[in-house]
């Protein structure tokens, strides 16, 4: 792709990741993390080396509408459990934390960073923190006051705390988060709940 740009003279985005930040130095998970550093890396050699014009952006959790119903992320994991009547899965003690963006937070972001004149890396997401705990009140609290919690042991490399520092998107692409989670999550929910009817529906339930 950084092949075709250079070719063709078009703008590049790399959407990175905040695991560059180093969570899983061994272990499952640090070839995903080493494969986003190795991506940079390249994009930063043809913008330097070909005078390719990048845009790098790593990005945090993000939810919302339409994401895959069982992707194994911690929003879509609550509130498919919850909406299903399924106990909602906790890994750990539930007091590791993570940060939450909506999606048109982030496409507001990826927008921004495309249209100024700024390489990065930015980081883009919502600094509001919540532990998986949290989380799972709030899911509750939207979705169903009856809902359990399952809790089972830790994954590999789980970080203890995931939460963006967004000081030079705010001052060079003039972006922050609007979204608040409380505001973002029934907007996710409404969508979840009419695809978890069809698909039930679709079952003869």
């Amino acid at each position: 792709m950084l092949g075709l740009a250079k070719r063709v003279g078009a703008k590049f985005l790399l959407t990175s990741t905040n695991f560059c930040y180093g969570y899983a130095l061994v272990g499952e998970r640090s070839c995903y993390d080493e494969g986003k550093r190795t991506a940079e890396t390249l994009t930063m050699d043809y913008h330097r080396g070909a005078g390719v014009e990048v845009r790098i952006a790593r990005i945090f959790n993000t939810y919302g509408p339409r994401m895959c119903l069982d992707d194994g992320r911690v929003v879509s994991n609550f509130v498919a459990q919850a909406i299903r009547r399924q106990p909602m899965t906790v890994y750990g003690d539930g007091k590791q934390t993570r940060s939450f963006q909506y999606v048109s937070d982030l496409v507001d972001g990826l927008v921004a960073l495309m249209e100024g004149e700024h390489v990065g890396p930015f980081n883009l997401g919502n600094p509001g923190e919540f532990t998986m705990l949290e989380l799972a009140e709030i899911v509750k609290e939207t979705i169903d006051s009856s809902a359990t919690i399952e809790f089972r042991p830790n994954t590999a490399d789980d970080p203890h705390m995931r939460k963006p520092d967004i000081t030079k998107a705010k001052e060079l692409l003039n972006w922050e988060p609007k979204v608040p989670l409380r505001e973002g999550l029934p907007r996710m929910v409404s969508d979840f709940r009419n695809r978890i009817l069809n698909e039930d529906e679709g079952k003869g339930n």
